[in-house]
């Protein structure tokens, strides 16, 4: 009997475990929504919505209209937000995501949008990757944005 138990015991668990891990596309919607109410509220906190090793990608849009890629990790890329943190409160920047188009990707789920920069009359293309991390925790794992901002090119390799 006190096998039985154990065994049920753990059953129960990790079949908790395992539902607490799984994200549904709405939490993962609703998750996408505080992040993006936190970015354009210049939250202190938004550094929290990134897995530690997330992907940052910037497809910069060169005025000759070809493209370059800069990949940054999450050290980089929050130096650089809390750098433009005070520039972009001074303007009301703030970025608004249409078209939002949800994908199962895996354990994760990926969002591809249209980004207006509020400085802008332009919608350009935006992706994001959202999963739970080891703890069950959504995370953004992979963010990707087109942008026509040239100084993400000194960073390019």
């Amino acid at each position: 009997m006190k096998k039985f138990m154990a065994f049920l015991l753990t059953f129960i668990i990790s079949g908790a475990m395992l539902c607490a891990q799984a994200a549904t596309p709405e939490q993962v919607l609703a998750f996408f929504n505080k992040y993006v109410d936190a970015a354009n509220s210049y939250s202190e906190t938004i550094t929290d919505f990134y897995a530690p090793d997330a992907k940052i990608i910037r497809v910069v849009m060169k005025p000759d209209g070809t493209t370059a890629s800069v990949v940054a990790n999450t050290k980089q890329y929050f130096n650089q937000m809390r750098l433009g943190a005070n520039l972009a409160k001074i303007n009301k920047y703030k970025n608004y995501y249409t078209e939002r188009k949800i994908t199962k990707q895996g354990n994760d789920y990926k969002i591809t949008c249209l980004r207006k920069p509020s400085t802008s009359d332009y919608k350009i293309p935006a992706h994001f990757v959202i999963g739970p991390d080891a703890k069950g925790n959504l995370k953004i794992k992979e963010e990707m944005m087109y942008t026509k901002q040239q100084r993400f090119l000194k960073y390019a390799k």
